[in-house]
């Protein structure tokens, strides 16, 4: 584990945009992400006591631990393989990259690989906290104050951490440390795609904050798309 400071500047890698395995035979699996049920309705943040909030939120700022889409869809579903994946290389070498910004955190869900630098922002004109708590890593807390450049830390062990600011207590998001590169985050329409496979037999496991956890066992031959759709059962 480590701390940096970087540059403003700095290029980003997405995790994922180095393929190690692509080519003619590679594989893929696709799919979508919905619910069953009712789910629970986001709610409004209460910002009566942070007037640059309001301003930055004329709308209105609402909880991100339920986001819905069209036709029963779900958004921030981390969805990866959690078995099969026998090489999954080194870490990028450049930063997946965490802002904070207009009073929330602007990734709700950041995947990242173990060793691999975050690099954390503050584009807010004042003040924020980076609270990540680690149980398996190191458990850290620091303050980064408007307008100093943004700093990294890198992970060595796999782990869903939960974000919070300890100034602003509604902000939260994750960061979900794997060591596998083939990891996706689900859109508004609740889609993903994990592309790049070599052949073989893989867990794939989808996750969310609140519904919980979901696998199936898929087998891909060579240069095959194959669709995996999860289904989660939402309560209010």
């Amino acid at each position: 584990m480590r701390f940096a400071t970087i540059s403003f500047t700095a290029l980003t890698l997405l995790l994922g945009s180095l393929p190690l395995s692509s080519g003619p035979n590679s594989a893929a699996i696709t799919g979508k992400v919905t619910y069953t049920g009712t789910p629970a309705k986001p709610k409004l943040v209460d910002l009566a006591k942070q007037p640059e909030c309001i301003k930055m939120n004329p709308g209105g700022l609402a909880t991100e631990d339920v986001v819905t889409g069209p036709g029963n869809t779900l958004q921030n579903v981390l969805v990866y393989i959690s078995a099969g994946d026998s090489d999954p290389g080194p870490a990028p070498v450049m930063a997946a990259t965490f802002d904070q910004r207009d009073c929330h955190y602007a990734t709700h869900v950041l995947p990242v690989r173990v060793g691999q630098d975050v690099s954390i922002s503050n584009s807010d004109p004042f003040n924020h906290n980076i609270h990540p708590l680690g149980k398996i890593n190191r458990e850290w807390n620091r303050i980064q104050l408007a307008g100093t450049p943004p700093f990294s830390y890198s992970y060595e062990n796999e782990e869903f951490i939960h974000v919070k600011c300890n100034i602003h207590a509604w902000m939260s998001a994750y960061f979900v440390v794997l060591k596998t590169s083939h990891v996706s985050v689900t859109k508004h329409d609740g889609s993903f795609r994990l592309p790049d496979l070599p052949p073989g037999r893989y867990t794939v496991t989808a996750w969310h904050e609140v519904y919980g956890t979901q696998k199936q066992e898929v087998t891909l031959g060579s240069g095959e798309t194959q669709t995996v759709n999860f289904v989660f059962r939402a309560t209010p």
